[in-house]
């Protein structure tokens, strides 16, 4: 049965989705099976991909609100291994139509349940906020990684995220764990990102990624042409960045927060 984590942080501007794309592709270049559930409705994942939004007749929403079979929606991205459930431009509209419904918190998860032995991975990009999809997001995966800018701050509201978290364990998904934080865009020339790394450590003892994302620009021009950095150019600082943590990944034992 896949392992599921979403990759969450409310604060955008963050590296969620640049970590979201790029881990799964290296995860299925190191030999596993890799489904990422776009759940974002900016779709910034989706089209990261080279898939058009504006042309998708079925996504996420489909299979939250509709009876549609989640295979039904999953798209092959031209790397072995690696599918993507993506994100149509309905998807805004869920957060207001999963309010009435049953068991609200659990349509996601309820959703994977039918692909759950299809992959090693599956990778969950939520959206920028701490609304029902995040909490969907979050009551579906078995891990967390929240990417944190190295910048003072992107440290805000770290505190109100590991709130959410605790009490979706309380109340919702208590074996839900925090597999660790992942610092990005980080300028080794800049005093600020070694003190942010600093001051993570302090909140993430023994659960702070030993691999850093750094600021590369080849990571930000490889969504314009629709490829993860492991097509686009995986010699890159960034590339290597990813393929390290994706390693770090596999070999990782869970921790529990």
């Amino acid at each position: 049965m896949a392992r599921t984590i979403a990759i969450v942080n409310q604060k955008g501007g963050v590296g969620k989705t640049t970590t979201a794309v790029n881990l799964g592709a290296y995860l299925a270049l190191l030999g596993k099976f890799v489904l990422l559930a776009d759940v974002d409705p900016q779709a910034n994942s989706t089209s990261g991909m080279g898939v058009d939004v504006a042309k998708l007749e079925k996504g996420i929403y489909n299979t939250l609100v509709e009876p549609v079979l989640f295979r039904e929606i999953v798209l092959g991205t031209g790397i072995q291994g690696y599918k993507i459930a993506p994100a149509t431009q309905d998807l805004a509209g869920a957060r207001v139509e999963l309010v009435n419904l049953e068991d609200r918190e659990y349509k996601l998860a309820n959703a994977l349940l039918e692909v759950k032995n299809d992959y090693d991975y599956i990778l969950i990009d939520c959206p920028p906020s701490l609304d029902l999809l995040t909490l969907n997001g979050l009551v579906a995966a078995d891990e967390l990684i929240i990417p944190v800018q190295a910048e003072y701050l992107a440290l805000e509201g770290l505190g109100q995220l590991l709130n959410t978290v605790n009490l979706v364990k309380e109340n919702l998904k208590p074996e839900l764990n925090i597999l660790g934080a992942i610092v990005t865009m980080y300028d080794k020339r800049n005093k600020i990102s070694a003190d942010v790394l600093s001051e993570l450590k302090q909140h993430f003892p023994s659960r702070l990624f030993d691999t850093i994302i750094p600021r590369n620009v080849r990571l930000t021009e490889a969504p314009s042409f629709g490829q993860t950095i492991l097509s686009y150019d995986a010699a890159s600082e960034g590339g290597r960045a990813y393929e390290s943590l994706a390693r770090e990944i596999i070999e990782q034992e869970n921790y529990i927060y």
